[in-house]
């Protein structure tokens, strides 16, 4: 079957947290409710600004830009321009524990009783993306709600993570920490890279270098593939693009690569991360 828009009973909804690549949105019909991003006092939805313009104003801001979930009313519109088209809606979204878009996104499904659903990814960025491509991916091909449900919720038991920090400064200042708290002292040169575990951000480990970095980041995918040697890569990177040849090169040498997607963060994403990179990867079942 071919996978196009308007085909299904089903439509799939996330937020730009997700960071998904533009074609697959398209071509799956996904709809993207985007958070809110303030820098020096103006509130801009996330997308609007590029990776370089928002990196560029967020140095010559005197504040760190600060970022909140979508409003209720937002979700409320979203999911009544998909009720227009399909029977229900899977809205799926950044983890509670990172986030309040969970909260809205369920506050405004009260409003279509028993035709919208929303999921909590635990996850963000494309640990998030892969989940609501799974969801749009089953959704297409004719799944009832339920089923499209299950697809994301076998995707969040499966899909990994990994995040690279160049610094932790974003993180700390937006009071993201949590678990991180522990890595913050004597940082020096370090790398640090973190995963998101139960819905929040755990540390993994310090690297010295950036190279060293990297070779931690492949050896822990390979880590957390098991046995499975075939799976969908993403790599994100904030303002690292220059790291990005070098991970999508050691990703298809070392695995069976199924889809390879390249994603920027957004600028909501970014603003609590600063610069770095990440792996996103979901093995195959």
């Amino acid at each position: 079957m071919t996978e196009s828009r308007g085909t299904a009973s089903v439509a799939v909804v996330t937020d730009s947290t997700s960071d998904l690549p533009a074609a697959e949105r398209e071509r799956l019909g996904i709809r993207v409710v985007p958070l809110n991003v303030t820098i020096a006092g103006e509130t801009l939805l996330d997308g609007v600004l590029t990776q370089a313009e928002f990196f560029e104003r967020m140095a010559a801001a005197p504040q760190l830009p600060t970022t909140s979930q979508p409003s209720v009313g937002a979700f409320v519109e979203a999911y009544a321009e998909a009720l227009e088209h399909a029977e229900e809606v899977v809205s799926i979204h950044i983890s509670s524990d990172l986030s309040g878009t969970f909260e809205s996104a369920s506050a405004a499904a009260e409003r279509f009783p028993g035709r919208v659903h929303v999921f909590d990814s635990r996850n963000l960025s494309m640990g998030l993306g892969f989940q609501v491509l799974a969801a749009a991916r089953a959704a297409v091909a004719g799944a009832s709600a339920a089923d499209v449900l299950e697809h994301a919720r076998r995707a969040r038991d499966r899909v990994q993570m990994i995040v690279g920090l160049d610094k932790l400064d974003n993180l700390v200042k937006g009071g993201r920490v949590g678990r991180v708290a522990g890595l913050v002292g004597g940082m020096l040169s370090l790398k640090v890279t973190l995963t998101v575990k139960d819905g929040a951000f755990e540390p993994i480990a310090r690297t010295r270098g950036a190279k060293a970095a990297l070779d931690h980041t492949v050896e822990w995918c390979a880590e957390r593939m098991g046995s499975a040697r075939r799976g969908a890569f993403c790599v994100m990177h904030a303002m690292a693009a220059d790291r990005v040849e070098w991970l999508r090169e050691a990703l298809t040498s070392r695995f069976d690569v199924s889809e390879l997607y390249v994603v920027e963060t957004g600028s909501v994403i970014a603003a609590h991360t600063g610069t770095g990179w990440g792996v996103a990867f979901l093995p195959e079942e």
